[in-house]
């Protein structure tokens, strides 16, 4: 999965993270798609800090990451990488930039086609529905193992994509019991290498200004303009 994918992957699956009051009752695993899919709807804006661990399975190196995390409705994204390396991916209204500085790179892509193409960005558009692009799983084989990582109060969701891709074939999500909160997520490729992000400092309905969301590449930058296809 391009860096870009899996920006917007997990931009989509934080979208429930603020969502609900704390409830008596845990929210019953069944239901929290569709809570997600109202979230998605009634969100507007956020940001949080993250850290992200990237495994390579066949090596066992992991990469950890950190940085922060903008969203705004329509479908903008900014997803800035603080350390190791800084890197920043920009999703605005007509095309997406994934920039980075050290190797003075940027590459552009058309934000439509990867509408039109993905059906994780799709989902973000709002022109996908959660359940419908996904087999939404509540107990699987080796369930357990990951309620034993993630700890036991989270709910744990599998989601396996209709349309898989070699850069995902698998993800899941862990949601707290009682509020609906969405705390981690994890997406596994078709070699199995795992890309894990959890959420802290979350802040909803934040004012962002409409330049967060474009981007123009520092003079001497290499532009690689893949806008006619992803």
């Amino acid at each position: 999965m391009s860096r870009l994918s899996v920006a917007v992957f997990i931009m989509v699956s934080f979208l429930l993270l603020p969502a609900f009051a704390r409830a008596a009752d845990p929210i019953p695993a069944q239901d929290l798609p569709d809570l997600i899919q109202k979230r998605y709807e009634t969100l507007k804006t956020f940001r949080a800090d993250f850290t992200q661990e990237l495994t390579n399975v066949s090596s066992g190196e992991v990469e950890k990451r950190e940085g922060k995390i903008w969203f705004r409705q329509p479908s903008q994204v900014r997803w800035e990488t603080t350390a190791p390396e800084k890197e920043l991916l920009v999703v605005g209204p007509k095309f997406a930039w994934d920039y980075i500085p050290d190797e003075e790179l940027a590459i552009k892509y058309g934000v439509s086609a990867l509408l039109d193409s993905k059906t994780i960005l799709r989902f973000l558009s709002g022109q996908a529905n959660i359940k419908e692009d996904f087999v939404v799983k509540t107990e699987w084989p080796g369930a357990d193992e990951v309620r034993a990582k993630w700890g036991k109060d989270l709910t744990v969701l599998q989601l396996v994509p209709k349309e898989a891709e070699p850069g995902m074939v698998l993800a899941f999500v862990g949601v707290e019991k009682g509020t609906g909160l969405l705390k981690q997520v994890m997406i596994v490729d078709f070699y199995g290498n795992g890309n894990e992000v959890k959420l802290s400092n979350v802040e909803t309905d934040v004012d962002l200004a409409p330049d967060m969301f474009t981007f123009t590449p520092p003079k001497g930058t290499q532009v690689e303009d893949n806008t006619q296809g992803f």
